[in-house]
This record gives C-alpha cells, sequence and structure tokens, in this order.
C-alpha cells in the first residue's frame, strides 16, 4: 500500500478475506517526434522515472508511443512486459502499448484496427488517422483479467463505430474475466461513444466509469490547467469494484510527463473470479 495525497491505493496485496487489489495507469504519452519546444520528449522524458517509481501500477496502457519512447518505458519497466507494438511498423507509427507486471501471463493478445475491415492496416470513412486498439487477456495463476488500450479519432461518428466495433470484439471474450478498457477517447463523457459503452440498454459488456463521470480535465497541453472535461477515460466491467481513482497532475523533475495527465484506478475482486 502507498499513499497518493493522503489517499491509500493497494495493490498486488491477498487480504485474509481472500480479496485481492490491482491498478492501472492509463497515459497518452504524446508522441516523441512532436515540435513542443521546451516540452520536447527530450526534455520531459526525465520525468518518468520518478512518475513510474511513484505509482507503480500491475498494467500501463499508453498512447501514442514512438518505437523509442516505448524502448525507454521498457528500461524503466524492467519487471514488466509489453504487448501491442506493430512490427514491423511504418516509420514514426504510435503504438497502444499495453505494459504489465511479470506476475501477470498474457494467454491472449489481439492488435486491430478501428475500421470496417479491422484485421488489417485500414481506418474508417472519415476517421483522419488509422486508430487501433490493443486487447490482452491475463493471468495471474488466480484469475483472468482482460486489459483493453486504444486511441480514438476526432469525429464523432467514427467515434461511435470504434466503440461498437470493441464491444463486439469484447462480447468474444467478456466471460473470460472482467474488464478495464483505457485510452484516449477524444471525447467527452457526455458523447456518443461515451453512451455506446456505459448506457446503452442493450450494451454488452456495459461498463462504468472509473472516476464516475466527474469534470476532470485530463488533456492540458502542457499548461497546467485542471478545469475542463475528461477526454481519457478508465473504464470497467465485470466483477470489479473500483477502490480509487486520481487524475495525477503533478509535475515531475519539474516536467509534465506528457500534454495530457496521467489516469491511475485502483479495484478490488474477489477471489476466485
Amino acid at each position: 500500500m502507498f499513499k497518493i495525497n493522503n489517499r491509500n491505493f493497494l495493490m498486488n496485496n491477498t487480504i485474509s478475506s481472500g480479496t485481492r487489489f490491482l491498478s492501472v495507469m492509463s497515459l497518452n504519452l504524446r508522441f516523441g517526434l512532436a515540435e513542443d519546444g521546451p516540452n520536447n520528449w527530450i526534455h520531459r522524458k526525465i520525468s518518468f522515472m520518478p512518475l513510474l517509481s511513484t505509482f507503480e501500477n500491475d498494467f500501463y496502457a499508453f498512447q501514442e508511443a514512438n518505437d523509442f519512447q516505448i524502448d525507454f518505458l521498457s528500461d524503466l519497466l524492467p519487471d514488466y512486459n509489453y504487448i501491442g507494438r506493430r512490427q514491423p511498423a511504418p516509420a514514426y507509427w504510435q503504438h497502444n502499448i499495453i505494459f504489465y507486471n511479470k506476475s501477470w501471463k498474457c494467454v491472449y493478445c489481439n492488435h486491430f484496427y478501428l475500421s470496417s475491415t479491422p484485421n488489417m492496416p485500414s481506418r474508417f470513412r472519415g476517421s483522419k488517422w488509422p486508430r487501433q486498439c490493443t486487447l490482452g487477456i491475463f493471468n495471474n495463476g488466480l484469475q483472468n483479467l482482460i486489459i483493453v488500450n486504444t486511441h480514438f479519432d476526432f469525429s464523432s461518428d467514427v467515434q461511435v463505430k470504434s466503440a461498437k466495433l470493441i464491444r463486439k470484439r469484447l462480447r468474444r471474450h467478456s466471460k473470460k474475466g472482467p474488464i478495464i478498457l483505457m485510452g484516449d477517447f477524444n471525447a467527452t463523457p457526455d458523447s456518443g461513444c461515451y453512451n455506446e459503452f456505459t448506457s446503452k440498454v442493450d450494451a454488452y459488456p456495459k461498463f462504468f466509469d472509473a472516476f464516475n463521470n466527474s469534470a476532470i480535465r485530463t488533456c492540458h497541453r502542457f499548461s497546467g490547467k485542471n478545469k475542463g472535461e475528461a477526454i481519457d477515460w478508465i473504464l470497467y466491467s465485470g466483477n470489479l469494484i473500483i477502490d480509487n481513482s486520481q487524475v495525477i497532475t503533478s509535475k515531475f523533475s519539474g516536467r509534465y510527463p506528457s500534454d495530457h495527465y496521467p489516469l491511475i484506478a485502483s479495484f478490488v475482486f474477489p477471489s476466485p473470479i
């Protein structure tokens, strides 16, 4: 257990009742080739060592990760493996990476595109960029857990189509364990895609928001502002119980890690699942 701003986060601990805890982080890294002046990757990457050592999690979902950023993070996380790296990838490709603690084993991995042809590099019509999703099923020797990492386009119509596609994919696996869905959705909680995940009567699996739809800005563009709405979410489904959640608005080593704030959430789930 460690404390974050006087709030306890419990992770990887088994208590007498058999209840277990796990924690996750989601962060859009801001791609490393962006010309951000004093916030260029070469300057802000020093913030990641204190960030990751302060907030140790079972799983990290990173969006917009260039190859050299993945290599850098892998060196900082020697006790973790990762999935979601496209190989070979076009130059400057931005990956959706899931780092997972080696106490978990990845038993299934699927990378697909948010398009009408998800098994091949493609995009929905109206999408500015090719968008993608990484899905993994993990087991720690006691239970399965499904982790999903995605990055949505800007078009609201494309966002809804993307949400429907992810739900359709997850229906194949939803009985294999609870689900945590993380990412940069480029949409606020009043959007159609948020409704697609959380509010539709026929939604299956149906998701809940780890932040309970709280109005906290998650994309600050290196400004440090926190008033606004969340476009980065951590959603969950199944027999998980939210223990705590927080948007991390601090600087580390005098730098913001990204133009997005990191999101963390800890969960309780009974054992066995």
